[in-house]
């Protein structure tokens, strides 16, 4: 004998599909393909639209979250997906409606409500009328008519969806009451992130890259994406996950067979968000309207002040935006008026989102979209002037020998400053262009990052030369920044020809009263003796001591620079009894000046104990390795390169005394670090290296 549902599935093959109405039908997953099928189960009322998705992908999780928060209320349960235009928030929806409709979750019914520019009240009678059979009074009003529907409706839990919500008034008076007999479950699509004390939100954000390319592959095929795997990744990058972007992109590649990933980046590179493809959906998608008129909706929702806002915005680099960059941006507004502005607009209506405390963050489709939006505004050039002004003076916040703590406070701003260094060069002042690039350079240098620095410091002397010529002090001190690069780098031919070149600049335009002049005689002998050129390094030190002094008393950090720097050849010269007292000196004058706390005290640490190692004082020497240690952890991080030099410092004190097995341990440190924050082939990695393999060949356990 046939089962019912046999019998429905044999009575429904023997009629055509077009005279049945959409809702006899599902969509089922096989693996590879959605195929419609025939409802077999006991037919459950619903005027769900057709989902146009080939493949739904990357929403696993949400569909789960979704079905728990709308069973957690014994009568009317009322969810609210939140997020931005086009990040699927409808296309969730409808997956989930027919997923439990399939199921038979909601023998009650789905009805589905679309309430942008739509009439709900009258949606709710064509749905009780046509699919429940109700008859209603003719005598009641639109209210009352409605509240006889939600009272007699079908038995069994029920789902109501209501789509595009964009106010709560909007459905106030139309949801389902809290009846004995019936359990609502009441799902909102919404780009308002909190739209009523009664809503739990499930909030929507974009795919992941996985996700993503599952989604091309579903329109475009497996091999067509895979032959051009890494384009396909950097497409979906470019369209900053958001699914609305991706099928229509994908639907394009779908009809353009011939159009490479390659070249379908090129396309969208060249005219963003007015290209084609992102124009406007066909009619099988679920989507009505392409991405920018997706915003549009958003922007149309905000007030002048709060559009205003968002086109500052647009201004910050892709990445994360402390506030209170903005609000210096907008000296001239009160701060609690632009927090307004900020929660009451952008949060709620989902153009930007909060990532952590005074951090915030905005799409990279929707700050494209604001950015043609601030080229119509009256005053745009004077909200790109106050962001670089703003932004440039990050530059002061950088000194020579910064601390974790203190690279912490500006690495948020530091893309905004590349950002500004890089585009809008035309809003900074000479002054400020050359201050960018110098900050960047440093920024990453005293991080131990000198490859990622160089191309900053390049930049920084080229515009110096373009914007003051070719004798200026900016461009000496360009010149010796550079060179300072390079000579971290152990690239000490490159560095030599521009230390020459800043020192005669200086001397030329300034005379040698300047205190740049003894800075520069100093880097210029730190580069000969490191290259073992003791006898030319050795009057360079002692004139730019003797300048130094001059110039800004016997008590000055310079003065005690100069003092560790000679004192560093003396020592190399294996002219200890000369070399200790200007350690010591050199130390306790960075300590009285300094604090008892600084990079520059624990290098005079570690440069004494060095010199207690070399004349076997080992245990005078190890205390203050210690203390160096502890200090630069303090101040630099556990993995700053300077870290592995007193570790490689130590470790060879460690051997002189015979503690073979804690000095390979330190060794083995200070190579994995040094390999990591400097590169493999660094001087000083490789010098790391050649101690631990010497360590190892003479270490007999």
């Amino acid at each position: 004998m046939l089962s019912v549902a046999d019998r429905v599935k044999q009575q429904f093959a023997s009629l055509d599909k077009q005279q049945l109405p959409t809702y006899y039908f599902y969509q089922t997953w096989d693996g590879d393909k959605y195929s419609e099928q025939p409802f077999t189960k006991s037919i459950t009322p619903q005027n769900l639209p057709r989902s146009s998705v080939i493949k739904f992908v990357g929403r696993e999780t949400a569909l789960t979250e979704l079905h728990q928060k709308l069973q957690q209320r014994e009568r009317v349960a009322i969810t609210a997906i939140a997020g931005m235009g086009g990040v699927g928030k409808t296309e969730l929806a409808l997956q989930y409606a027919l997923h439990y409709w399939e199921q038979g979750t909601y023998p009650g019914g789905v009805c589905w409500l679309r309430v942008r520019d739509e009439d709900i009240g009258t949606q709710i009678l064509q749905f009780a009328i046509n699919k429940l059979g109700l008859k209603l009074p003719e005598d009641f009003d639109l209210a009352d008519k409605i509240d006889y529907c939600w009272r007699r409706w079908q038995d069994g839990d029920v789902l109501i969806i209501l789509d595009d919500v964009t106010k709560y008034e909007q459905i106030q008076d139309y949801l389902p009451p809290s009846l004995p007999k019936f359990k609502f479950r009441v799902l909102v699509t919404t780009r308002i992130q909190q739209l009523g004390e009664s809503f739990q939100k499930l909030a929507l954000g974009v795919l992941d890259e996985t996700a993503a390319l599952e989604l091309l592959i579903s329109f475009v095929g497996n091999e067509r994406i895979h032959r051009e795997i890494n384009a396909a990744k950097q497409l979906c990058a470019d369209l900053g996950y958001l699914p609305l972007g991706l099928e229509l992109v994908a639907r394009y590649l779908q009809r353009k067979e011939d159009v490479s990933l390659i070249v379908m980046r090129e396309r969208l590179a060249e005219k963003r968000l007015q290209h084609r493809s992102l124009q406007n959906p066909s009619s099988e998608m679920t989507a009505k309207l392409g991405v920018q008129a997706a915003f549009e909706l958003s922007w149309q929702e905000l007030d002048n002040e709060a559009q205003r806002l968002a086109c500052l915005l647009s201004i910050f680099a892709l990445a994360p935006i402390p506030w209170h960059l903005v609000e210096r941006s907008l000296p001239d507004q009160d701060a609690e008026d632009l927090e307004d502005l900020r929660d009451d607009f952008l949060l709620q209506l989902s153009l930007i989102e909060r990532t952590g405390t005074g951090i915030y963050r905005i799409h990279q489709l929707i700050r494209e979209f604001l950015r043609d939006q601030r080229e119509k505004l009256a005053d745009a050039d004077e909200l790109k002037l106050s962001f670089c002004q703003t932004i440039a003076q990050i530059g002061h916040k950088i000194p020579q020998t910064a601390t974790q703590n203190e690279i912490a406070e500006v690495t948020l701003a530091i893309p905004h400053l590349e950002e500004v260094a890089t585009v809008y060069q035309d809003w900074l002042s000479d002054e400020d262009l050359i201050l960018s690039f110098a900050a960047l350079g440093q920024f990453y240098e005293v991080q131990g990052s000198y490859e990622q620095a160089l191309p900053w410091r390049k930049e920084c002397l080229s515009v110096a030369k373009q914007c003051l010529g070719e004798s200026h002090p900016d461009v000496a001190s360009s010149l010796n920044n550079l060179a300072g690069n390079y000579f971290s780098q152990g690239r000490y031919s490159e560095a030599e020809p521009l230390l020459l070149q800043a020192l005669e600049l200086y001397k030329r335009l300034m005379g040698e009263s300047n205190l740049d002049v003894p800075t520069s005689l100093n880097n210029l002998a730190l580069l000969y003796h490191s290259q073992g050129r003791y006898n030319e390094a050795e009057p360079l030190f002692t004139q730019a001591l003797e300048l130094t002094k001059q110039l800004l008393g016997e008590s000055h950090p310079n003065v005690a620079q100069s003092l560790n720097n000679l004192a560093l050849l003396y020592h190399s010269q294996g002219r200890y009894n000369e070399a200790e007292p200007l350690f010591t000196q050199a130390l306790e004058m960075r300590k009285q000046l300094l604090g008892q706390s600084h990079h520059y005290v624990a290098t005079s640490l570690q440069n004494l104990a060095k010199l207690y190692h070399s004349q076997g004082r080992y245990n005078e020497a190890e205390p203050l390795f210690t203390q160096a240690l502890e200090m630069i952890k303090e101040l630099l991080g556990e993995s700053h390169h300077y870290i592995a030099t007193i570790l490689n410092n130590l470790a060879a004190l460690y051997y002189s005394k015979g503690r073979y097995a804690e000095a390979e341990l330190l060794s083995i440190q200070a190579l994995e670090i040094a390999e990591q924050q400097l590169g493999v082939n660094h001087p000083k990695t490789i010098n790391y290296r050649n101690n631990l393999q010497y360590l190892r060949d003479n270490y007999k356990p």
